[in-house]
């Protein structure tokens, strides 16, 4: 098995794992290419897919790309491969974010853990009201542990911080809807029919009513959309990643812990929602980890809990492959849909 090149079966299925993972308003900002004779799919960015005002140092470029990287981990153990991950592989090309090498069996270690890969097909974001049944303490243990083998960290914040975030997140979701390029920016976001980047209308989810969530909006009140409005808890569940420190590498190892962190509450049968608006400014995002933490990064907030599943976002199809040698990876059929 160490010797074997990859199958074309088994190279479909690890892309189409890898572009499952989620994306900052779905752009999906990435690019994979698989080199069957090597085993070795090539993590490449497109950040001319993002949002350029709201992710200007593609912080959350590098986030959505460490989620498709943690994809592409479970999909390669579940196939029963050892999947060897080099972040920032060649200085002399910033676009490349990661290698990954389909090696032999798995390490013993990774067939302990849990198996993720049928959560990959499962896990959606949830923009719905949850229910206020507490996330058992095991699981949430369980999701810090996770985060730890990724070179993360993760806290549930206690009642107060839970409130200032929140505020955070509120005063950061006015922002956008008042700022000209930014509210231009969510506004494009939301995908036309036909089209495979983008949220639809249907996956936006309701307002809550009582305004203790502050979900993105994506439209302001004169926009003309559709918007229902729900009664959300009242006590959201929260859960902060954060990292040591800020560097790219950093931003790609969070997103690996996050993507962890999805599939294992995919498992365990609960929902989770981003928070990412305030962690969009500067100021806003310097706030929402106090002195008691010591000092790290907020990477991104969560919002956990049991409800109703979200709706499936749709992904791109196949990318031109580069006059660079490498075989073109396979990709999901466009126009195909994944959670």
């Amino acid at each position: 098995m160490t010797s074997a090149p990859l199958d074309n079966e088994s190279g479909q299925a690890l892309i189409a794992a890898a572009g499952a993972a989620p994306s900052l308003h779905n752009c999906q900002p990435w690019r994979f290419r698989l080199d069957c004779a090597t085993r070795t799919v090539f993590v490449h960015a497109l950040p001319q897919r993002a949002p350029a005002l709201t992710d200007p140092d593609t912080r959350a470029v590098h986030i959505s790309i460490g989620a498709a990287l943690g994809n592409l981990q479970a999909a390669a153990v579940h196939l029963g491969r050892e999947p060897v991950v080099r972040l920032l592989p060649r200085t002399e090309r910033p676009d490349l974010l990661a290698t990954v090498r389909l090696a032999g069996p798995p390490r013993a270690a990774l067939l302990r853990r849990p198996d993720l890969y049928e959560a990959i097909w499962r896990r959606r974001s949830s923009r719905l009201p949850f229910s206020a049944e507490p996330v058992p303490r095991a699981v949430l243990a369980e999701l810090a542990e996770a985060t730890r083998l990724d070179g993360a960290d993760l806290y549930r914040p206690g009642p107060c911080e839970r409130r200032a975030l929140l505020d955070l997140t509120a005063q950061a979701e006015q922002r956008n809807i008042h700022h000209p390029g930014r509210h231009a920016e969510n506004l494009a976001a939301i995908a036309a029919p036909g089209t495979h980047v983008g949220i639809p209308l249907y996956a936006l989810g309701p307002q809550d009513s009582t305004g203790v969530v502050p979900l993105r909006t994506f439209a302001g009140p004169t926009d003309g959309l559709p918007r229902e409005r729900a009664a959300f808890e009242t006590d959201p569940q929260l859960l902060m990643l954060t990292t040591r420190h800020d560097r790219r590498a950093d931003w790609l190892r969070a997103g690996q812990a996050l993507q962890h962190v999805l599939l294992l509450l995919t498992l365990h049968g609960l929902r989770a929602s981003v928070l990412h608006q305030a962690l969009e400014w500067p100021d806003l995002r310097a706030r929402m980890v106090g002195p008691e933490h010591g000092r790290c990064a907020p990477q991104m907030l969560l919002r956990i809990g049991y409800g109703p599943a979200g709706c499936p976002t749709p992904r791109v199809g196949t990318e031109p492959p580069e006059a660079d040698g490498q075989e073109p990876a396979a990709a999901p059929s466009a126009g195909s849909t994944r959670p």
